[in-house]
């Protein structure tokens, strides 16, 4: 018996539902493999190859309009290769693959799949998901689905094909459900043909970090003691998400805890190398096109280093900028919310709908990101500084570094770093590791047997800090944003490596953060743009750092730059 399956297609419709069931025979004939259409009923028949790759999928009955005899029924669950009932107008059997199940599925179907490898509907269209989709630059999407060029539910498919085919290579999710994707697309396409006004992230997929609460979502810290955390309230910056309109699309790995403990996330260019951390997820799903966009957070170097790894844009803005109510506390004195983008103007379009506080606290979201992106009416001065750790920086680094600031020639000048830096990376430490001791202690409490060797060694010794070194600390760490006034006087930013090199073999390090926690010290925002290439073909990412407070500024250089480059090939 062929593989069949039986719908119901009215002579004349009339409602939207109807209209596109018969867009489904429509296509149908023009894909050939079509037995009979007759009035009312139409029956497909179409042999199914079958073999790798092939997965079980979720189908479930989804058809209020013009199937109320299927209302009643439960989702059921089938194979691919399976012959199950899956009909709406008849009992017609067929065997179920990816192509079938979206041939026949969806919303002209009344069926509506929640996983597939290879292809979908969308609207009253079928096509297979365009790979290029995720990769496109967020600002090119956002004018796509604005105009509905582009719709939600589009992007979010092409995404979820992507990770379908590729997290089991980079997994770099630690918690994925492709049904509350749609379901939220579904919604924001929903609200765009409404009328109503749309947020400036409209159908943005996006990343978050599982140190960042989300209500009802698990958010579990990359830590087996938090198994089974659920929160209740989404934190600040998951509000605000939303409330610009954005998908937020799962939950990506994270380190334990945020420290340095690394978790099972592969860098997209090479997975025998680390993506770096502590946001090791949500930079290599930006990396593999999974996703456009992506938060993490930084309290050494935890998100400008993989955005450096993994070949992206990372950018950590001013302490503060973005609220950390809702968000594992590390260190209140160094922790820091920041994004991943593929370029800087992915960076300024999520991160100026995220900021609440210190950059231009009293404009709207669009009036930060148009002076974010506005062009500059002269080339900006960058001052090339040698980082402390420099001697310790990858031969292929520095000699990659020296061409590139050759390339852009007048407008780099040198500077010196005023000598209270030298001590930066020790003081960190200290202030790292006491407030850590205070935050985390109940971990060492709940179980110190289920915690990595770094995470308690750190909570450990925590705990054990004198005060007057943690003020000491304290005390340089105010004394670092007056130390750079003379070096900001003279240039916009401040010119840099990302990291010592490209990301290191091997998945037992995240890396070194030598070259970012200084800047996270500082409280100065720092962006890392993917400009420079090792000779093993690893990314390695240039650093733009800029006043605190200086956020936008330092987008529309990082803007500037990235265009220079990319206009002159290289």
């Amino acid at each position: 018996m062929p593989d069949t399956l039986t719908v119901t297609c009215p002579m004349r419709p009339a409602k939207p539902a109807q209209r596109r069931a018969a867009a489904v025979f429509s296509h149908a004939q023009q894909l050939g493999g079509i037995s009979a259409v007759r009035p009312g009923i139409g029956q497909f028949c179409r042999r199914i190859p079958q073999g790798p790759g092939e997965m079980d999928g979720h189908v479930q009955p989804n058809a209020p309009e013009h199937s109320r005899q299927q209302a009643s029924q439960a989702p059921r669950r089938v194979h691919f290769g399976d012959i199950a009932p899956c009909s709406l107008g008849g009992q017609g059997p067929v065997r179920v693959s990816p192509a079938t199940i979206d041939m026949y599925s969806g919303f002209a179907l009344g069926w509506r799949k929640l996983s597939y490898p290879d292809t979908h509907s969308i609207g009253h269209t079928f096509m297979t998901p365009d790979p290029q989709l995720p990769t496109l630059d967020a600002v090119d999407l956002r004018d796509r689905l604005a105009t509905g060029a582009l719709s939600a539910v589009e992007l979010a498919r092409a995404c979820i094909a992507r990770i379908e085919a590729r997290e089991a290579e980079i997994e770099a999710w630690v918690w994925f459900d492709a049904e509350a994707v749609l379901q939220q697309a579904e919604r924001l396409d929903s609200l765009r043909a409404s009328g109503d006004p749309l947020g400036p992230l409209h159908g943005l997929p996006v990343g978050v970090k599982d140190v960042i609460d989300t209500a009802g979502v698990p958010t579990r810290n990359g830590c087996p003691i938090d198994a089974g955390r659920v929160p209740q309230a989404d934190a600040d910056v998951v509000v605000r998400l939303k409330a610009a309109g954005a998908i937020m699309f799962g939950k990506t790995v994270t380190t334990e805890l945020a420290f340095l403990h690394p978790n099972k996330t592969r860098n997209p260019h090479n997975p025998r190398h680390t993506p770096g951390g502590s946001s090791s997820g949500s930079a290599a799903a930006v990396a593999d096109g999974m996703i456009p966009l992506a938060i993490g957070t930084q309290t050494g170097g935890s998100v400008v280093r993989p955005a450096s790894f993994c070949g992206i844009t990372g950018f950590k803005p001013s302490l503060h900028a973005i609220s950390r109510h809702g968000v594992l506390m590390q260190s209140h004195s160094l922790d820091t919310v920041g994004v991943f983008a593929r370029d800087p103007g992915g960076a300024a379009l999520l991160a100026t709908a995220l900021f609440e506080g210190r950059p231009t606290p009293a404009a709207s979201s669009a009036e930060r990101l148009h002076t974010a992106l506005a062009d500059r009416d002269r080339p900006p001065v960058l001052a090339f500084v040698e980082l402390p750790g420099w001697d310790r920086a990858d031969r292929a680094l520095r000699e990659a570094f020296a061409a590139f600031r050759a390339q852009l020639g007048g407008c780099v000048i040198d500077a010196d770093l005023p000598g209270v830096f030298g001590e930066s990376a020790a003081h960190r430490a200290v202030i790292n590791t006491a407030e850590m001791g205070h935050y985390y202690r109940r971990y060492l409490e709940a179980g110190a047997d289920k915690l990595g060797p770094p995470t308690r060694a750190a909570i450990e010794e925590g705990l054990q800090m004198p005060a007057h070194t943690y003020l000491a600390a304290l005390a340089h760490q105010d004394a670092l944003g007056a130390a750079l006034e003379p070096v900001f006087a003279r240039c916009d930013a401040i010119l840099c490596p990302a990291a010592l090199g490209p990301a290191p073999e091997g998945l037992g390090s995240t890396g070194d953060s030598i070259f970012n926690g200084l800047w996270t010290m500082a409280g100065t925002p720092a962006i890392t743009l993917p400009l420079l290439t090792a000779p093993n073909g690893l990314p390695m990412g240039v650093q733009l750092v800029g006043p605190v407070g200086g956020d936008l500024q330092l987008l529309r250089t990082a803007r500037w730059l990235w265009d220079l480059v990319q206009a002159n090939g290289a």
